[in-house]
């Protein structure tokens, strides 16, 4: 289940090249594992076959919108706890 954890929380993060670059691995590591559920295991397949597809600046962009811009969503405790300060 280790390894299912560690995927889960890169596909959390900013999708640069890099993560993009391992998703067949990633994809790989969460079926051998088999700790997430198979119905889980195809909403990830989807986000995985997306991010693969995009256009990178696009992926980048829509991460930047939903994760960074987008109060509801933010990673970011600050904003949860404090609102935006800027």
């Amino acid at each position: 289940m280790d390894k299912s954890l560690r995927v889960l929380a890169a596909l959390l993060g900013y999708p640069d090249a890099q993560l993009r670059a391992h998703l067949p691995e990633m994809r790989d590591l969460l079926r051998a594992e088999r700790a997430v559920s198979p119905s889980r295991l195809t909403e990830l397949d989807a986000l995985m076959d997306t991010l693969r597809r995009a256009d990178p600046l696009e992926a980048e962009g829509h991460y930047v919108e939903l994760f960074d811009r987008g109060r509801a969503t933010s990673l970011h405790l600050f904003e949860h706890v404090h609102g935006d300060s800027r």
